[in-house]
């Protein structure tokens, strides 16, 4: 495997004249905004309209890169995942996925203008492929080793630590608590499946009501099914839960499996005040531009509509399965 040198313009035209010579002749616009971690030493440029390239300059972000192009190419063999990117062109030698650029909007962008319904049902479509167990079986074989999927990086008691200080007074008691009531949840782990990993507004192409594309399958990973829809509810699609009540519905009736709303939540818990935790403190906006707190209101709007009180005390005996647990 071999990786570009690094991200100019220059050196990506040379690996598109080595494993796509039809496309070099386009003009090639490459920025540079990557940091100084190697990890996402990667990028993607239109090429000609209808291509999408991406490309790596280091060896961590090469080989994500590099597992990307190998779970595509697994996942669209038959039975075929739907909604994946057509590969156009694929290489390591120099490394370098090609696609064809798919028109649309992010899910962000038209989440309040569409059926949720129908929308569901298409993304329960797509999961419902995704997490069958032959599916996770042709993408083990693929890339070798199956990994655990990513966690949040703001485990629980970081949150209970340091969330706090982002919180209004009167909202910091129920953060501790919705912790807890999250740890209980997510005590026994659940049987894994293959996911996506990383399955937000952003990652997916929709024209109306119409999902187009799933793209960034860089992340995919093992983990509960659950754990995939941590990201339906929002941030960034406001405080209700129609989107995941549909897409849990539809997604029971393609499998006969039933999703645990308190599971989806707990994760969605975590990686929405992990969200909020990290950018809040590293000075950088929230993606939907609104506060902390609100962000906290809106979980405590899903929360109701959803019929969870993660501030009711545990039940008797998980009570006792912690008193047994103190030293």
């Amino acid at each position: 495997m071999r990786w570009l040198a690094e991200c100019s313009a220059g050196s990506l035209g040379e690996a598109l004249q080595a494993v796509a010579p039809e496309l070099s002749g386009y003009p090639i616009a490459v920025s540079l905004t990557a940091g100084g971690d190697p990890l996402w030493h990667k990028s993607s440029v239109v090429i000609g309209e209808q291509f999408i390239v991406k490309f790596a300059w280091s060896r961590p972000a090469a080989l994500r890169l590099a597992r990307e192009i190998s779970v595509l190419t697994a996942l669209s063999r038959e039975p075929v995942v739907p909604f994946l990117p057509e590969v156009v062109a694929g290489g390591t030698d120099p490394l370098l996925l090609i696609t064809r650029r798919v028109p649309g909007k992010s899910l962000f962008e038209i989440v309040d203008s569409i059926d949720r319904d129908l929308a569901g049902r298409q993304l329960a479509s797509f999961l419902a492929a995704l997490h069958h167990p032959s599916v996770r079986e042709r993408a083990g074989a693929a890339v070798d080793r199956l990994t655990v999927v990513e966690l949040p990086p703001a485990t629980t008691g970081t949150l209970r630590d340091q969330f706090g200080r982002w919180a209004r007074p009167d909202q910091r008691r129920a953060v501790a608590r919705w912790c807890d009531w999250a740890d209980t949840t997510l005590a026994s782990p659940g049987p894994a499946v293959l996911v996506h990993g990383d399955l937000h507004g952003d990652n997916q192409v929709w024209d109306g009501d119409q999902l187009r594309l799933v793209v960034d399958f860089e992340t995919v990973a093992a983990a509960e099914p659950e754990y995939e829809l941590r990201a339906l509810p929002g941030p960034g699609m406001g405080p209700g839960v129609e989107l995941l009540t549909a897409t849990m519905r539809h997604y029971q009736q393609f499998t006969g499996r039933q999703l645990s709303r308190e599971r989806v939540m707990a994760w969605h818990l975590r990686n929405a005040l992990g969200d909020a935790l990290w950018r809040s403190e590293a000075g950088i906006p929230l993606p939907d531009h609104r506060t902390p707190p609100q962000w906290i209101d809106d979980l405590a709007a899903r929360f109701s509509a959803l019929g969870i009180d993660p501030e009711a005390p545990p039940p008797i005996q998980e009570r006792t399965r912690r008193a047994n647990q103190d030293p």
